[in-house]
Order: C-alpha cells, then sequence, then structure tokens
C-alpha cells in the first residue's frame, strides 16, 4: 500500500513529532503534582535520560508512545507502508528500551513505564502511580 503523503511531507509531518514535553508526557506529570510528588525532568546523568525522575524515591518514570515503542495494543499497530523499515525502528526502539531499564536496576532504580493508551483511564492511571511509587 502506498504512503498518501509524499516523501516530502511525510518527512515534514515526521520532524514535527518532538520526543520531550509530549501530551501524554504532560499528563503524566500533571497526575504526579496532583498526588503530591516532586519530580525532576530527564535527567541526563541517568540511562536513557528517563522522563520523569523522583529522586528521593529513586523512581524513573518514562512515557512511551504506544507507536514508537512497540506497545500491543491497537494504537502502536504497524503501518501498512515501508513494513521493513517500521519493524527494524521499533525493534531497535524496544531493544534500547529493555538495556536502559536494565541499566537503570543495576544502579538501584525503580523503573517504570507510562503507555500511551494508558491515559485514557486517568483515574485507573492515578491509583497505578500513587500505590507504586509509594511502595517505594
Amino acid at each position: 500500500m502506498a504512503d498518501r503523503l509524499s516523501p516530502d511531507a511525510r518527512s515534514r509531518l515526521m520532524a514535527r513529532i518532538r520526543s520531550r514535553n509530549t501530551i501524554p508526557e504532560l499528563r503524566v506529570r500533571s497526575i504526579l503534582h496532583r498526588l503530591g510528588f516532586r519530580f525532576r525532568l530527564h535527567k541526563k546523568d541517568l540511562p536513557g535520560t528517563p522522563d520523569i525522575v523522583l529522586v528521593s524515591r529513586r523512581t524513573v518514570i518514562f512515557v512511551h508512545g504506544c507507536f514508537w515503542h512497540g506497545h500491543s495494543c491497537k494504537v502502536g499497530k504497524m503501518p501498512k507502508s515501508r513494513i521493513e523499515y517500521w519493524e527494524a525502528k521499533i525493534e531497535t526502539n524496544r531493544r534500547r528500551d529493555a538495556l536502559k531499564r536494565k541499566q537503570l536496576r543495576k544502579l538501584n532504580w525503580k523503573v517504570l513505564t507510562i503507555w500511551e493508551c494508558e491515559l485514557k483511564a486517568v483515574d485507573k492511571l492515578e491509583r497505578k502511580l500513587d500505590k507504586k511509587i509509594r511502595l517505594t
């Protein structure tokens, strides 16, 4: 199946996708703030530069887009064009994510991953975050 956008239009569209301060990330930060947690953002001195770092609780949070990190929900489904490219790209992201989680755990950090699709049920996500962070 051919891409419905021209290569130039696709390139412009993809260039607009941000890696920091995304809407899902801002929503998770809002929930954490509402729960009373204080945190740092994008600490470069930690493996993987976690999106959110709760230093006092030695907990890091990655907020992953379902498509970009290969989640098994309907948002994370594979495109119908350039399948080989996207499979390789997403698999590389997944391997890197696993490596960074392993490195952080080795440094005694608790690692949480929040998926973009989890933001549809904010109350459930709020309870999950509260429970998992307070246990540390």
